[in-house]
């Protein structure tokens, strides 16, 4: 593992390489081309990283190999490295190689490490793990919009809803969804909360689209929300957290059903 003081590994033998299976490209794997060659391999690499192929601790394969693996060139692998040791994922030595970081100290919030979580086995989890998230941030917050929002954020929140009612198709409606919560997220007051909620946004995009696909009741989670947006507009702080609560209850539910 690598080092806390130095910030490497203590030595070769402590660490992991890469297994050979995990340094192969996919057999349909297009090969990567254009100007976000680096993008594309930072992706694959990091999904490999989230999903476990590669564990903390593991000395990843050099540049030479990477761009025999996938067809690129060096300065592309050596783009995605430090995209990926920006987000955390990763740090990187002279002599010794990239090696990949404690999960403690990825950049979990990161709209691309949240990407890569939800096409990991480990959906389920990460999941749950927003769902906590909500049911630490949001009560309270939508507690706050209702005591502290202007009209135009409170116009912004209830376009979001309508935008969700009136959708006529599964990604208008997560989209409108993950609106409302941020509008709201926005209109707290807070601005601590107001980045919190931009990069969470696409934690709650994915949370939604997986939850919309097994609720059996679509009018009933609209009336949810239309609890939660007349709390705000009546400036109403319990009345909000306790809409909130409601909704959050009933994705636990949702959640725990897909998950038996």
């Amino acid at each position: 593992m690598p080092d806390k003081k130095l910030g490497r590994p203590t030595t070769p033998v402590e660490v992991a390489t890469a297994d050979s299976s995990a340094t192969t490209r996919r057999p349909n794997a297009a090969r990567m081309t254009g100007a976000s060659v680096h993008l594309s391999l930072a992706g694959e690499i990091g999904l490999r990283i989230v999903r476990g192929d590669y564990p903390p601790g593991t000395i990843l394969p050099n540049e030479a190999k990477w761009s025999q693996v996938f067809d690129v060139s060096r300065s592309a692998v050596r783009e995605a490295i430090k995209m990926l040791m920006a987000k955390g994922l990763l740090s990187s030595r002279p002599k010794i190689g990239s090696w990949v970081e404690p999960k403690e100290r990825w950049n979990l919030l990161d709209r691309d490490v949240l990407g890569w979580y939800v096409a990991s086995p480990d959906r389920e989890s990460f999941l749950r793990a927003v769902q906590e998230l909500r049911h630490m941030i949001e009560p309270e917050a939508t507690a706050l919009a209702a005591a502290r929002r202007s009209e135009a954020q409170m116009e912004a929140i209830s376009q979001a809803l309508r935008d969700m009612d009136q959708a006529t198709s599964l990604q208008q409606r997560t989209e409108a969804d993950a609106r409302f919560h941020i509008a709201i997220l926005h209109a707290s007051g807070n601005d601590l909360l107001v980045p919190l909620g931009v990069l969470i946004e696409s934690a709650l995009n994915h949370l939604f689209a997986h939850v919309t696909r097994e609720e059996d009741d679509l009018q009933y989670v609209i009336k949810l929300h239309e609890n939660i947006e007349k709390s705000v507009r009546l400036q109403r702080p319990n009345m909000a957290r306790n809409a909130v609560r409601k909704l959050l209850a009933n994705t636990d539910h949702i959640i725990a059903r897909w998950s038996r």
